[in-house]
């Protein structure tokens, strides 16, 4: 079974060739080496963010394997975000990722 970063990796590859944009967003906090707290975006912000090329409008695509399900902070996300005039799905890979922006489809578990 891919892991998941390879599935992302695939994802931000394929939708980037249809000339959409996609990015890697990450999550939580990071402490640096003299120990400052970088807060990033909160948990349960999507695995990638961007935008549809052909109006603009933002993308948040979260990944998953197979078997992946989502956690409770991103339950919460996807609770709110749905509400939201953007593109949201759950992708397990490209395809399901093109389809999100292309098609307007939405993958849950």
């Amino acid at each position: 079974m891919k892991s998941e970063q390879t599935i992302q990796n695939e994802i931000i590859i394929a939708v980037n060739r249809l000339g959409h944009r996609l990015w890697r967003s990450n999550a939580g906090k990071v402490i640096t080496k003299d120990n400052r707290v970088i807060q990033l975006f909160p948990k349960g912000f999507p695995d990638t963010v961007g935008f549809r090329k052909t109006d603009g409008k933002i993308i948040f695509i979260e990944v998953k394997t197979d078997k992946g399900r989502l956690r409770p902070e991103q339950e919460k996300f996807k609770t709110f975000i749905e509400t939201q005039p953007v593109l949201y799905g759950v992708a397990r890979s490209p395809q399901d990722a093109i389809d999100i922006i292309e098609n307007g489809a939405i993958y849950h578990e």
